[in-house]
């Protein structure tokens, strides 16, 4: 697993695709932590909130304005992201930020935009962790 997987919603619903435009230098991943810029899907990082989480990939950046389906982001849901950093110190309820690669979670709190919800019992690199964007 990688990147930001949907867990769970408080209603249970499956949130419908969406397919929306690329920027030139998006390289879709499943879980790609996304954010409309000039109508089109780029990459979230640090402190950039996403809106949309990418569902396909490919092994390279896709042209400009290739169509890649995508979920909304809503308050109510929540992911599973695998942690880029120990965050051992990290507690739930506060907010980290968006590794570069839009795929991972940092142990970053300042300006944070990933509220975590719940912690694996390892909370080292590569283990999962339960958060959600409000």
């Amino acid at each position: 697993m990688r990147g930001f997987i949907p867990y769970s919603t408080e209603d249970g619903r499956v949130q419908p695709w969406e397919y929306l435009p690329a920027t030139g230098s998006t390289k879709p991943d499943i879980g790609l932590a996304c954010t409309l810029s000039s109508g089109k899907l780029a990459k979230c990082t640090g402190t950039t909130k996403p809106t949309y989480i990418c569902m396909a990939e490919a092994p390279a950046a896709v042209a400009a304005g290739t169509l890649l389906p995508c979920i909304k982001v809503q308050p109510d849901m929540i992911f599973e992201v695998k942690n880029q950093a120990n965050i051992s110190g990290v507690n739930v309820g506060q907010a980290v930020t968006i590794h570069s690669d839009g795929l991972q979670i940092t142990a970053t709190t300042s300006s944070g935009v990933a509220t975590i919800v719940q912690k694996t019992p390892g909370t080292g690199t590569g283990n999962p962790t339960l958060v959600r964007f409000q």
